[in-house]
């Protein structure tokens, strides 16, 4: 069963969202998600981005914001990362000689051209934002299934 965490800045808008649809695809996966940043610690979603998901069928309320930190590199197999900034930030506290895959989530959707989901925080476009960690986290599920 594949462990896969989802990072973002704050751990309120994107991660949550690509936590809750990742859990839907896969709901028998290890998934989880957290920011880089400390701000929004104990915190829910933030409540557009958790209207913009519970219209698409996804439950984001229960979750809650926490730090990525230095352990997370022991437990997932895949640490996906929403932008280039926050690889940037993953990789700076990555154990020497730790060989966790970190990948940006856009990788999972070539198609799309786009190789960064912007932060609807500052956007405002929560459905936008949606809709690549939709269309990344189909192409994550079928790249991370296993195999028989």
């Amino acid at each position: 069963m594949p462990r896969i965490l989802f990072v973002c800045l704050g751990n309120i808008c994107r991660s949550p969202a690509a936590e809750g649809v990742l859990r839907a695809l896969e709901p028998d996966w290890e998934i989880d998600s957290a920011g880089t940043g400390d701000w929004h610690v104990g915190e829910p979603p933030y409540g557009p981005m958790q209207q913009a998901a519970q219209a698409r069928g996804y439950e984001l309320g229960g979750l809650r914001a926490r730090q990525f930190t230095r352990a997370d590199f022991g437990r997932w197999d895949r640490i996906v990362a929403m932008d280039d900034a926050n690889l940037a930030n993953i990789e700076r506290l990555r154990p020497a000689g730790d060989g966790t895959e970190v990948v940006l989530m856009m990788a999972f959707a070539p198609e799309t051209g786009i190789s960064e989901v912007p932060d609807p925080y500052y956007t405002r476009d929560f459905d936008g934002a949606l809709d690549l960690i939709e269309a990344a986290a189909r192409g994550l599920a079928a790249q991370s299934a296993p195999r028989d």
